[in-house]
């Protein structure tokens, strides 16, 4: 019996911790906070560029366009 609780009790630990290790998804919004402190795309978290120049107001960050929203777009030639 003490066999038997401790494999179900391990295997409960197993589904528990694989569950929590996901990844978390990254944000895509369309416009980044960039600069030193960010990098290069950097903070993507940003859904309109007021929002985004409203956090960089007063830092030496700016704003740019996250290139995975402008690469996303499809070309029409």
């Amino acid at each position: 019996m003490r066999r038997t609780i401790l494999t179900l009790a391990s295997f409960a630990a197993l589904i528990a911790a694989s569950l929590s290790a996901a990844p978390a998804q990254a944000t895509n919004d369309r416009y980044c906070l960039q600069g030193r402190q960010w990098g290069y795309p950097g903070n993507c978290q940003f859904a309109s560029y007021q929002q985004c120049a409203a956090t960089a107001s007063g830092t030496s960050a700016y704003c740019g366009i996250n290139p995975r929203y402008a690469y996303s777009q499809p070309y029409h030639y």
